[in-house]
């Protein structure tokens, strides 16, 4: 049984390559992220998938445009609920990509990470697999967390301390905006 997997950068993919290997699965992975933000960091994360597809023999079909424009598009003006139309965007991607390479099922590394919201990814993923009659292969990645830290990190790839968006990125690293959104609470 072939699966698509949907790889949001290096080391997050690690672990669940592992599992999904364990449970038989032929895996094929998807590297498709409009939010990575700025574009050295995109290609950062490009190149560490790459780096892992090389060491692990993973083919891996790249959406390599950088897609800041279109993700922009999307959240201004939302973004409260930037991470769930960013979800929609990478998974209506996934599920085409899917149906075009006639995989029997996908899944996502997003799932791997304890800063997303696995319901809302699960529920966004089981209504596109449900529309779309590909399966959706729900896995909690998190369990592993530690040990794809580790590979990751033996392999030697890239390893990024956010999300990936340029709100992400704010939240991160700007403490005057960490201070005034703890006031706002």
């Amino acid at each position: 049984m072939t699966i698509l997997l949907h790889i949001c950068c290096g080391p997050c993919a690690a672990y669940p390559l592992d599992v999904l290997h364990g449970e038989g699965f032929r895996v094929h992975g998807f590297f498709y992220n409009p939010n990575i933000h700025p574009y050295r960091e995109f290609r950062k994360r490009l190149e560490a998938v790459e780096q892992l597809a090389s060491r692990v023999n993973l083919a891996v079909d790249y959406h390599s445009e950088y897609g800041m424009r279109e993700y922009l598009r999307q959240v201004v003006f939302n973004e409260d609920r930037r991470c769930g139309l960013c979800y929609d965007m990478r998974l209506r991607e996934v599920i085409g990509h899917a149906k075009k390479m006639r995989a029997d099922a996908f899944t996502t590394t997003l799932l791997y990470s304890r800063y997303q919201n696995h319901d809302m990814i699960r529920g966004k993923a089981e209504e596109l697999a449900a529309q779309h009659k590909i399966p959706f292969y729900y896995h909690d990645f998190r369990e592993g967390w530690q040990q794809g830290i580790d590979m990751s990190r033996e392999m030697g790839l890239y390893r990024q301390s956010y999300c990936g968006c340029i709100y992400s990125e704010q939240e991160r690293y700007d403490k005057r905006f960490k201070k005034k959104m703890a006031n706002k609470t």
